[in-house]
């Protein structure tokens, strides 16, 4: 929690005058004993009436200033607690965003939806209650302890052997509950991934009639969670009895111990109703300090596990000194691959292994080969997703290790496996590539990603809303949109990740041709399993178990490269490989 303390530092003010006023509402609480016992004293055992008033008067004033005092604290100790999870969240969010693919891969999202959200409330709920009840508990604990001893010092012993018993009790509990809360928020990260599995896969789960199946594992998941909360659960129920068992007692001595006392002349009977109201504002103040414990238990497995996404470094980092002259002209290959080698971390085997070879500015390369071949990883290098483990990627003659992320990207338009596209309209997707497209510009991207049609045909046409993910379109529809997205920049380098795995034959011929005719000096880097996609590309990159088997046309690798000639005869016939 104290490293996150510095998410406070807009808020001094707020966090200095909610602690500062709580005390103040104490300070008054803490009165109200004395004015009682005075009334006892000098009111009631004399039949004094006008003075029973003044004192009555007086407890009330101190009970509306302390309503005050409370009112201003809860306004800017929430006041606090709210910028201070805005700035944090923030911060949060954007750090996962500067985060490269490795750390995402290694982090998992279920576990990081969970920490902005679950944890990051638990965090921001403990820093509410601290700024609360943090000093106002034990200000009133101690203030209680020093009047005690005002009144009487012999019978405030009884609060001396008290406190330090109630104050063990506490820490043992806290100590044994942090560790249980810290489990039960893992547990609250299988629920979440289990959660958008099945959201995400509900149309599996219903073809293959696989609901009960998932129902049943969810259930396990929540029982599981149950136990860890029935157990977390049990442990902190204990400290409401045994602190009220250990305050009950210390009250009964302290009737005992006073009665003696007023019996033998040594104090008043009010001073003992004075001693027991303050050990009983000592009750009270523990069963706050309960809640409080509790709160920032939770809060601080929270913010271990919100820390924890903190300390992810990521691997992939800019370079502040990048120059744009650095770029080399026009003769410089559009980009170079030299002796890369490529190792997903934690892997025992690289994904890729030496693969040198270089693409001039304007040619499209087509990257084939069987599954785990590693297609994807390839063109993942490029965009700077991942970083090599051994070699260089260049990009016009530059590392693409020395080029900021936003300009290297700005650079290269990436078409994913997946689909991805975000609620809101057509337009508001196609700006994802360019903030200020005309829609002339977005038109000619959708007719060369062949989208107009259908987009045309939709009511509002550009101005049509989509689902989260794009799911009142088909699956077609989205490649060819995510497609357009990446042409509406006009990228240098374009990357088609397998991305027309989703379009019939003759939408993709003319999806090819028009790309070829209409993005002449855009070099295109186009992942697929299919030969006929491929095979009027000007160069073809074959790719086994992470190497190079073959580079160059399509009818030289048929004469000289084994595993692309098995591909082409395994996907049509004799007589149409050699077409």
């Amino acid at each position: 929690m104290l490293r996150l303390a510095r998410y406070l530092k807009n808020y001094k003010k707020e966090s200095i005058i909610g602690p500062l006023f709580k005390m103040l509402e104490a300070f008054f609480e803490l009165l109200v004993p004395l004015v009682v016992a005075d009334m006892i004293d000098n009111g009631i055992a004399k039949g004094d009436k006008t003075y029973i008033y003044r004192a009555a008067f007086i407890m009330v004033l101190l009970g509306v200033v302390g309503l005050v005092c409370s009112l201003i604290a809860q306004f800017f100790a929430a006041k606090a607690s709210v910028g201070f999870g805005t700035e944090l969240r923030d911060d949060l969010f954007a750090h996962m965003n500067r985060l490269s693919y490795a750390e995402l891969d290694k982090a998992g999202t279920s576990t990081l939806v969970t920490r902005i959200t679950s944890d990051m409330n638990q965090v921001q709920s403990g820093v509410n209650m601290i700024l609360r009840l943090f000093l106002r508990s034990p200000f009133i604990v101690i203030g209680a302890l020093a009047a005690a001893f005002l009144v009487n010092a012999k019978v405030a012993v009884i609060f001396v052997i008290a406190a330090p018993i109630l104050a063990l009790i506490i820490y043992g509990i806290m100590v044994l509950t942090i560790p249980m809360y810290s489990k039960a928020q893992k547990a609250l990260d299988t629920i979440s991934l289990a959660t958008r599995e099945g959201l995400n896969g509900a149309r599996v789960i219903r073809a293959f009639g696989r609901q009960a199946d998932e129902t049943e594992e969810f259930t396990e998941d929540c029982n599981r969670l149950l136990k860890l909360q029935k157990r977390v659960g049990k442990v902190s129920v204990a400290m409401n009895p045994l602190t009220y068992v250990v305050v009950n007692l210390a009250i009964a001595a302290i009737i005992m111990q006073g009665g003696k006392q007023v019996d033998a002349g040594v104090i008043t009977q009010g001073e003992v109703i004075a001693l027991v109201n303050y050990m009983t504002q000592i009750l009270n103040a523990l069963v706050a300090l309960q809640v409080l414990i509790v709160s920032f238990t939770k809060a601080m497995a929270s913010a271990k596990r919100v820390n924890e996404v903190l300390d992810l470094q990521p691997t992939v980092l800019d370079n502040d000194s990048f120059c744009l002259y650095n770029v080399s002209g026009e003769d410089v290959p559009a980009v170079v691959f030299e002796h890369v080698s490529f190792t997903y971390p934690g892997a025992k085997e690289e994904a890729l292994a030496e693969l040198h070879f270089s693409v001039k500015k304007g040619q499209t390369v087509g990257i084939i080969g069987g599954t785990g071949s590693g297609k994807s990883t390839l063109v993942n290098l490029l965009p700077r997703f991942y970083d090599v483990t051994k070699g260089a990627v260049l990009v016009n003659g530059v590392d693409v290790r020395e080029y900021p992320q936003r300009e290297l990207r700005s650079r290269i338009g990436v078409v994913p496996q997946k689909a991805v596209l975000f609620s809101g309209s057509i337009r508001d997707n196609m700006k994802w590539g360019k903030d200020d497209a005309t829609d002339e510009e977005i038109y000619e991207a959708l007719e060369i990603a062949q989208a107009r049609e259908f987009v045309d045909a939709k009511e509002g046409r550009l101005d049509y809303k989509l689902n989260q993910g794009g799911k009142n379109l088909s699956g077609g529809q989205r490649q060819r949109l995510t497609i357009a997205r990446a042409l509406v920049r006009k990228p240098e380098i374009l990357i088609l990740d397998d991305s027309a795995s989703a379009l019939d034959f003759a939408t993709d011929a003319a999806l090819r041709r028009a790309l070829s005719e209409r993005t002449k000096d855009m070099t295109v880097f186009m992942v697929s399993q299919r030969t006929t996609t491929l095979r009027n590309a000007d160069v073809i990159i074959v790719l086994e178990d992470g190497e190079v088997a073959g580079i160059g046309t399509h009818g030289e690798l048929l004469e000289k490269c084994e595993v692309y000639k098995e591909i082409c005869q395994s996907q049509v016939s004799a007589e149409e490989v050699g077409a």
